[in-house]
């Protein structure tokens, strides 16, 4: 397609009225709306008149007072605590929780995990173990901590809840299922 005098006069026509790019290009036939695009920018064509369709801006509704409740859904807002800063450097609380119990298998007795063996990421070694206890999500979540033998990441009571024989398990779901 060639832009010939008749159909550039058109162009400049269609775009004073006002008419879109893509509307124009409709109108000339055989031209994209990129091309008309392209050509209003090398003729240097001045900003076109307003559509004659011009939205009208909506009236906006007056702003009620909602008494501490939600304008949508009519309940109380939740009040949120208000946080000032960064609290990753907190300080931790300095009271020191009850020991925790590990459950072992059915049958066995409770394994105590003295507090002083709760792990954090930054405490964890080669030698201690890594089985998370508690959701991540709190501030009372630790690892276990205890001594684990070398090239495995958990303590002997960890290792057999861990690493079950394959036997086992399959026994355990056809009693269960």
């Amino acid at each position: 397609m060639t832009w010939t005098d008749e159909r550039v006069e058109l162009l400049k026509k269609l775009w004073t009225d006002g008419l879109s790019a893509s509307q124009i290009a409709s109108e000339l036939g055989g031209v994209t709306r990129n091309a008309v695009i392209g050509k209003v920018h090398r003729l240097s064509l001045s900003g076109r008149a307003k559509p004659a369709t011009a939205p009208v801006a909506r009236a906006r509704k007056p702003a009620a007072a909602t008494n501490g409740r939600s304008v949508t859904t009519g309940r109380p807002n939740p009040v949120r605590p208000l946080v000032a800063g960064n609290t990753a450097l907190k300080p931790m609380s300095q009271i020191a929780p009850e020991p925790r119990r590990v459950p072992r298998a059915v049958g066995s007795d409770d394994v105590v995990v003295p507090i002083s063996l709760h792990a954090t990421i930054l405490t964890l070694t080669e030698q201690t173990c890594k089985w998370p206890i508690g959701d991540p999500s709190t501030e009372d979540f630790h690892f276990c901590g205890q001594r684990s033998n070398s090239g495995i990441p958990y303590c002997e009571y960890h290792s057999r809840v861990a690493y079950q024989p394959v036997h086992d398990r399959r026994q355990k779901k056809a009693v269960g299922a």
